[in-house]
């Protein structure tokens, strides 16, 4: 197959195991788009400690709370039903108890359980607030 050899080198050690497999910048950036979601995937499934944590998005939650114009305070409280966990300030807690995964200016916040990771989904209307949680479920 011509530049198979140029482009793509499976590499060995000194008893022939296969230990890795190099692959061109050009082949690279031509497959990158295909190959990429793949290696990502495989990865987790081999160590899904590898995973980085996506960051907090405090900037969702300021921006909330600087066009808050309900009658009542924006509640920094949470709670979780499911393993009792809760706070009056998520934000001060150290360390953290729960972690914000959203919010949006319309007045929908989700939090993270980090001690179960079940998702606390606070939707704050105009005179109340409603709260659900949900239980964690693994993604197969």
């Amino acid at each position: 197959m011509p530049g198979f050899e140029t482009h793509f080198q499976p590499l060995f050690d000194k008893d022939k195991n296969l230990i890795g497999v190099w692959l061109s910048p050009e082949l690279w950036r031509k497959a990158e788009t295909t190959l990429s979601p793949a290696i990502d995937k495989a990865l987790a499934e081999l160590d899904p400690s590898s995973i980085p944590e996506p960051p907090e998005n405090l900037k969702d939650w300021e921006l909330l709370a600087q066009y808050w114009d309900f009658q009542y305070p924006l509640p920094t409280d949470v709670r979780c039903e499911h393993c009792g966990s809760d706070t009056e300030d998520w934000q001060q807690d150290e360390p953290r108890k729960f972690k914000l995964r959203s919010a949006t200016i319309g007045g929908l916040a989700n939090f993270e359980c980090l001690a179960c990771r079940s998702r606390i989904i606070k939707k704050h209307f105009k005179h109340k607030v409603d709260v659900q949680c949900r239980p964690y479920v693994e993604k197969k």
